[in-house]
């Protein structure tokens, strides 16, 4: 079995734009003419840029290889131009391969990718979805903590048992800094009213994205201690473990990170320096869904638990399914939403979500099909990124 052809989707997802600008979908073809489809996540050049740069490895090491072989491919793609590192564009562009390349060999196989990583221990999964602004509020949602406290509750009333908000915006690519009383007050707020709205129904999930420096997110966290939060994410910035093992010595709060992190490499650092007991891996960056196994068996020795990250299309939501319902360690798995409008739109069958929870599929390969028309009718034409931080200081 060889790969014979490689294709690059790069989707414009509509307003409102949840799970981001741009959608970047891979399809593999084999000799047997089997495919299989992969995404690759938040590369930061502008997305027609990242389809050279996947057609270049592709042409370079793709053609002709054998998709079963996904070490050895990996190994070549991770490796290539004497890099041998984690480079969040390259593992971005391998990300996406191997994730087809498993999905070929599900078909192959006919078994779902969980059937052979281990098999399937969890016969639903628990999900949580950012709180996200509906046509007509009467104010930001992400700015308003009543506001942000109605919509829990209704969450919490369609079946989540967790929900997630982040009142330190915005990200600047000054972070990190400390926060002043303002947002601390203005956080405090959001978890007392988030607490009340949802009781115990619900969990409360603190994501932040690397803007604080260690003591001010010690800071926050100790105004945050009194409402449970079930994780506080990524605090402090990536580049530094060592600062966020300082911000988890400091809380009760369990310490959520590693949508910014790829490889075994990087994620062996956090476990060791005890800086997250839950690992966020984006399988559309981190390595792919072998490599995310692994993470999650070290994870498991070290008695951590795996909640796969998601701000990207239905593929890579497929995929963290495949790994999260094959995971003894998976704690809870992210949505957009009840993955409804777009994501259901660019698939041929969209992912069963039900009451809170997904329901793994028993189709073979990831299980979902990517609607190559539906894709191909939405081009990006825009110049922005994926995800894109402010250029002044806060």
């Amino acid at each position: 079995m060889k790969i014979t052809d490689v294709r690059t989707f790069v989707v414009a997802n509509p307003p409102p734009h949840y799970g981001g600008l741009y959608f970047i979908f891979v399809k593999l073809t084999t000799d047997g003419g089997v495919s299989g489809y992969g995404e690759v996540y938040s590369v930061p050049f502008h997305p027609r840029v990242v389809e050279q740069m996947i057609a270049d490895v592709a042409e370079r090491y793709v053609i002709g290889a054998d998709p079963s072989q996904i070490e050895r491919l990996w190994r070549i793609l991770y490796s290539s131009g004497f890099t041998q590192r984690p480079d969040t564009s390259m593992l971005g562009i391998l990300s996406g391969i191997e994730i087809a390349c498993w999905d070929i060999i599900g078909k192959e196989a006919g078994k779902p990718v969980y059937a052979l990583l281990g098999g399937r221990v969890h016969e639903k999964l628990r999900t949580y979805s950012y709180l996200y602004p509906l046509d007509g509020d009467r104010t930001n949602v992400y700015k308003d903590p009543a506001l942000a406290a109605e919509r829990a509750a209704e969450y919490a009333q369609m079946g989540f048992t967790a929900v997630k908000f982040d009142p330190v915006t915005p990200y600047s690519a000054f972070d990190p800094r400390q926060l002043s009383l303002e947002h601390l007050d203005l956080a405090e707020r959001f978890c007392k009213l988030l607490r009340e709205a949802v009781g115990s129904k619900a969990d409360l999930l603190f994501g932040t994205h690397g803007q604080m420096t260690p003591s001010a997110a010690i800071r926050l966290a100790r105004r945050l201690e009194a409402y449970d939060p079930l994780w506080l994410e990524e605090p402090t910035p990536p580049d530094n473990i060592e600062e966020m093992a300082q911000v988890a010595r400091g809380t009760s709060i369990p310490i959520a990170t590693g949508e910014r992190l790829t490889t075994k490499y990087e994620f062996v650092r956090v476990l060791q320096s005890k800086a997250a007991s839950i690992l966020q891996m984006a399988l559309g960056r981190v390595g792919g869904i072998l490599e995310a196994k692994k993470i999650a068996g070290m994870a498991e020795a070290h008695h951590a638990q795996i909640a796969p990250h998601l701000y990207c299309g239905p593929i890579e939501g497929a995929a963290n399914i495949q790994l999260a319902a094959c995971s003894p360690n998976f704690l809870l798995l992210e949505s957009i939403q009840t993955w409804g409008g777009f994501h259901a739109q660019i698939l041929k069958r969209p992912i069963v979500w039900q009451d809170g929870y997904v329901i793994p599929p028993t189709e073979p390969g990831l299980g979902v099909e990517l609607n190559e028309e539906v894709a191909l009718a939405h081009p990006y034409s825009g110049k922005r990124l994926h995800l894109e931080m402010t250029d002044e200081p806060c």
